[in-house]
C-alpha cells in the first residue's frame, strides 16, 4: 500500500489534488483545511497517504501530519463513518480542536459541521471519547489553540485557500468578506469556503 508520496503538485481541486511522482499523477483526497496549506501548483510537496481499496476504487487520502492521519483512522473506525465522511470531519474542525471536542463529548460542535447529523456526531463521541486521549493527539502539540488575532483564523484561511485555487487578491478578499457576512465571524472554515464559492461561482 502506498504510505507516502512526494512529488509536484500538478493540479489543485476543490477536493483533491495530483501529485506528480516522476511523471506520474496520483490522485488526491484531503480535507478543506489540509488542501488550503498544501504548496501551489508547481511546488514540491510531501503528503502522508492512506490507501483505500474497494471493489470499484482505489482512492487515495492525503495528510500533511501524523495526528491528522492518526485522527482519520480514528474516525472511520466508528460504525458507518467512511473515508469521505472522515475528510468531512476534519474539513470542519483542526486536529486539536476536533480531539477536544470528541473528549469532552461536544456533540453540540460536531453537528455544526455541514454533513454531520447528530446521530452520527453522538456515535463519534460514544466510540471515540476514550480513544482520543489514548492516541495521544494532544501530546504531539495538536492541544487546542488560543484565540487567534483575526488575521490568523478562518478567515485568513479561506483567503489563502481561495488565492491557492487560483482566484486573484480581490476575488477572494472580496469573496471571504460576503462568506463571513452569510456565515457569520465564528463559521468554521468548511462553511466559509462552501460560502465564498457560492459568491464566486454565481457572483453574488
Amino acid at each position: 500500500m502506498i504510505a507516502s508520496l512526494e512529488g509536484v503538485v500538478a493540479e489543485k481541486n476543490l477536493g483533491d489534488a495530483v501529485i506528480d511522482v516522476g511523471g506520474v499523477g496520483y490522485r488526491v483526497s484531503f480535507s478543506l483545511l489540509t488542501l488550503s496549506r498544501l504548496p501551489d501548483e508547481g511546488q514540491r510537496a510531501k503528503v502522508r497517504v492512506r490507501t483505500v481499496v474497494r471493489e470499484d476504487a482505489f482512492e487515495l487520502f492525503g495528510f500533511l501530519s501524523r495526528a491528522e492521519e492518526d485522527m482519520f483512522l480514528l474516525l472511520t473506525s466508528v460504525s458507518h463513518v467512511g473515508p469521505r465522511l472522515a475528510l468531512t470531519v476534519l474539513s470542519g474542525l483542526e486536529v486539536g480542536q476536533l480531539a477536544d471536542a470528541l473528549s469532552r463529548g461536544e456533540v453540540g460542535r460536531l453537528t455544526r459541521i455541514h454533513g454531520v447529523g447528530k446521530k452520527t456526531a453522538e456515535r463519534l463521541v460514544l466510540e471515540l471519547k476514550d480513544k482520543v486521549k489514548v492516541v495521544g493527539l494532544e501530546a504531539r502539540g495538536e492541544k487546542k489553540p488560543a484565540p487567534a488575532p483575526a488575521e490568523q483564523g478562518p478567515r485568513a484561511d479561506l483567503v489563502s485557500a481561495l488565492l491557492n485555487l487560483g482566484y486573484k487578491p480581490p476575488q477572494a478578499e472580496k469573496a471571504a468578506d460576503a462568506a463571513a457576512e452569510r456565515a457569520g465571524e465564528d463559521a468554521s472554515f468548511e462553511l466559509l469556503f462552501r460560502e465564498a464559492m457560492k459568491v464566486l461561482r454565481t457572483g453574488s
